[in-house]
């Protein structure tokens, strides 16, 4: 795969467009196929193997238009188109390549120069070319080109920093040949030619400005939204109990995007291969055509279905600070998981399944905590409830899911109706928004509950619930 091409997934993948490994193979194929050359042809079809959705191909066409866009140096200073009689003289021993350059290298424009990669160029800079004369000649292609690949060099595409562009500005230049041209000023300054050191001191400024520009251009393509990655991934990280109510936009955005993550790894059913278990059957089967010679062999298969679970959420005032966090989990659990039945309880528990299949998720959240949520904390009414509602539904094949930090205000938590749960489920797992260094203190029940659990776990962020989610579905049978 080639070097521009990598840089420009990167710009994709800054700009929230997912693209994996096999995705960008097929990239590096389609550039094969269709080059460089037709900048519409190329964008259409990179635009068929790296953009899925509506929105990611708007953004990859933001993306392409940015990255690929070449830009020319603006013109000189109007100090450098003076004209004396030195630079007629010059202009005569260059064969009258002028402002144009030679023609030969003026093709170049339309390769693609945005990323700071240099890549797929149709000509490179002349070695024998140094910056001082670059700038006199004002050779538009050339500088472009010695700026692309002084880019390339200075690894422009790893700028992440808005305070990184005073740095990339000065190795860049001292790429170009920065040094040279401050020589070759302080050489006019020695022999008197202090118009002409005037002169390469503007169009030095001038082509300062030039590359602070481009590496903002490159900052902006490479960092589009890092300052909301970064803010996603502190708050993926953070206890939900921390999270400040201004954040619950962007929380229910990485909800919803766990979810997807969730229904893309475990949507189908999926099979893990016992090594060392031979399907004698399907292996004679198999090599019938060589008479009985075991050329391939058959191992035997265990296949993985997604879980029936039942889901209980405690959304009382001991948890008001995560309840709303562990509703949108169980919300979204619908959406990865069919088989899904959820409960609400703050005294009274109730069933919730049917108002989260029926109502957007605001109305939905809203609805259970009017109606279940705010009241007095009763684990054992709820486990009572839970008996009436649910218990000769539960099978070897149920996991059962209990959200909630296991404070009963002193009150029997009923740990036998859990017991009972537990005999008959596939496995019990509890998650509490609690540090395990709180789970027994005050009126916490875990000491009395967490025995009836096959797992007991602390889960206080949202990466925590993605973590329970995914291993759930993993190991269900």
């Amino acid at each position: 795969m080639s070097e521009v091409l990598g840089d420009f997934i990167r710009a994709l993948r800054a700009a929230d467009v997912r693209v994996s490994t096999s995705e960008s193979i097929d990239a590096g194929n389609v550039i094969d196929l269709v080059g460089f050359d037709d900048r519409a042809t190329l964008k259409d079809a990179l635009s068929q193997v790296l953009a899925k959705s509506e929105d990611e191909k708007q953004a990859f066409a933001d993306a392409f238009d940015s990255f690929f866009a070449f830009e020319q140096f603006k013109e000189r200073p109007s100090a450098a188109n003076e004209n004396d009689e030195r630079d007629s003289q010059q202009r005569e021993q260059d064969g009258g390549e002028g402002e144009g350059g030679d023609p030969s290298q003026s093709g170049s424009a339309s390769s693609p120069g945005g990323g700071g990669m240099g890549g797929e160029r149709q000509g490179e800079p002349s070695s024998g070319m140094n910056l001082a004369e670059l700038l006199e000649r004002g050779d538009q292609a050339e500088l472009q080109m010695a700026l692309a690949e002084g880019a390339r060099q200075a690894q422009l595409n790893r700028i992440r920093l808005f305070t990184q562009r005073g740095m990339f500005t000065r190795r860049i230049m001292e790429i170009m040949g920065l040094d040279g041209l401050n020589e070759e000023i302080e050489r006019r300054e020695r022999t008197k030619d202090g118009k002409g050191a005037e002169r390469l001191a503007g169009l030095r400024e001038g082509l300062r400005e030039q590359v602070r520009d481009y590496v903002e251009k490159q900052l902006e393509i490479f960092t589009a939204n890092s300052g909301r990655q970064l803010r996603e991934e502190v708050l993926s990280q953070m206890r939900l109990s921390n999270v400040d109510r201004s954040d619950m936009r962007i929380m229910r955005e990485l909800v919803r995007k766990m979810a997807k993550k969730l229904i893309a790894l475990h949507s189908r059913r999926k099979k893990i291969t016992r090594r060392g278990v031979l399907d004698v059957r399907r292996t004679i089967r198999a090599n019938i055509e060589y008479d009985g010679l075991l050329f391939h062999t058959i191992w035997k298969k265990t296949k993985v279905d997604r879980p029936k679970v039942m889901a209980i959420c405690d959304v009382s005032g001991s948890v008001a600070q995560v309840s709303r966090f562990l509703l949108m989990f169980l919300y979204s659990l619908q959406e990865v998981l069919p088989n899904v039945r959820s409960f609400a309880f703050s005294g009274e528990l109730g069933e919730t399944t049917e108002l989260f299949k029926r109502e957007k998720i605001e109305k939905a959240l809203t609805d259970v905590l009017r109606d279940f949520g705010g009241g007095s904390t009763d684990y054992g009414r709820a486990f009572e409830n839970f008996e009436a509602l649910a218990l000769d539904d539960v099978d070897h094949r149920t996991t059962v899911l209990i959200l909630g930090d296991a404070r009963s205000n002193y009150g029997d938590p009923r740990s036998d109706i859990l017991k009972l749960v537990h005999a008959r489920a596939r496995r019990v797992v509890w998650l509490n928004p609690e540090p395990r260094s709180m789970w027994n203190s005050g009126d916490s029940e875990m000491r009395r509950l967490a025995p009836y659990c096959d797992k007991a776990i602390t889960c206080a962020s949202l990466k925590d619930l993605e973590r329970v989610v995914s291993d759930l579905l993993r190991s269900a049978v």
